[in-house]
């Protein structure tokens, strides 16, 4: 069953709900083997590798449960508002400089003062007339004037995840609803930026919710999908969630390589928590990496995640 899926997906027809749904019962060791032959076919042996860093931290007015940054809840994070533009410059061109070939502007809150996207535009302008590193930004739900600008600073891209299942969403977070993160990345489309989207698994989500996820993210044309593990943050409401097993993380990433064949399924949050921090999934499906610290957790340093790149048989190459 899981040969006849593949076979049919690399002969360019699309996975059924149904036949992806199958696969979550499927042996393990043939799903994630059937997986890396797909990313192999569609992706060949390019790694898509970017670095984040948090530009403005805290106070976030949304109840995302997961959130270390979200104003509802006491967790004891740093909170700042928008980093000096010197101090994302200098981040900027140290991941250049290491071989980093996407860097991601992040900030909390559900969007941003036209002041603030002033000063995105005018440090996004100066990376980019001191290096060729592609600039990503995740800025909440922006309007389309606010992206325009930025796009004409030099932005390459838009990230927002739409965290998980549209039917799952409002367990999730009530501030906001999926369809308004749906729209934030339409906009962005139609600004003329690519764009990033994916998910966070282990918030108490089904597999079928994962799933559902994956084909939103394809319905879209996601061609980048970060895909986070939950890191229980203490006072959060996800505080005590029970880790997901290596398997679950494996299956889950090899299932999205099935209905995602041609994007980069980027391992971001919590990859730290794999044994071998994420070696195995990206020999099956996964092909992309956040590098360095995450937003409000350590992450892995750059010198280690270029080595496992080389180690797996990947080249670091920039895909659109």
């Amino acid at each position: 069953m899981v040969s006849k899926i593949k076979d049919k997906i690399i002969s360019g027809k699309d996975i059924t709900y149904n036949e992806a749904y199958s696969l979550a019962d499927a042996p393990l060791n043939q799903l994630l083997e059937a997986a890396d032959e797909i990313r192999k076919h569609f992706c060949g042996n390019t790694f898509d590798i970017c670095s984040i860093i948090n530009a403005k931290s805290g106070k976030c007015s949304e109840n995302c449960k997961f959130c270390a940054q979200s104003a509802h809840y006491k967790t004891n994070i740093d909170e700042y508002p928008l980093l000096d533009k010197d101090i994302i410059i200098k981040n900027a061109l140290y991941m250049a400089e290491k071989g980093v070939l996407r860097f991601s502007i992040v900030t909390s809150g559900k969007s941003l003062t036209d002041r603030d996207v002033d000063i995105l535009a005018e440090t996004i302008k100066e990376i980019k007339s001191k290096s060729n590193i592609s600039i990503c930004a995740s800025l909440g739900l922006l309007t389309d004037e606010n992206f325009k600008k930025l796009k004409d600073a030099g932005l390459e891209r838009v990230h927002n995840n739409l965290e998980t299942a549209k039917n799952f969403f409002p367990n999730v977070c009530t501030t906001h609803t999926f369809d308004d993160k749906v729209n934030a990345l339409k906009t962005a489309l139609k600004s003329g930026l690519s764009v990033c989207s994916g998910g966070i698994i282990g918030l108490g989500e089904s597999m079928q919710d994962r799933i559902d996820l994956a084909f939103s993210l394809a319905e879209l044309g996601i061609k980048s999908v970060p895909l986070n593990i939950l890191s229980p943050v203490k006072g959060t409401p996800y505080e005590n969630n029970k880790p997901l097993s290596e398997e679950e993380i494996l299956k889950t990433t090899a299932i999205f390589r099935f209905i995602l064949p041609s994007a980069f399924i980027r391992l971001a949050g919590g990859r730290s928590h794999l044994y071998d921090k994420g070696r195995k999934a990206f020999l099956s499906g996964a092909n992309a990496a956040i590098t360095g610290d995450m937003l409000t957790t350590c992450g892995i340093s750059v010198d280690t995640d270029m080595q496992i790149i080389k180690e797996t048989g990947y080249v670091v190459e920039l895909m659109n």
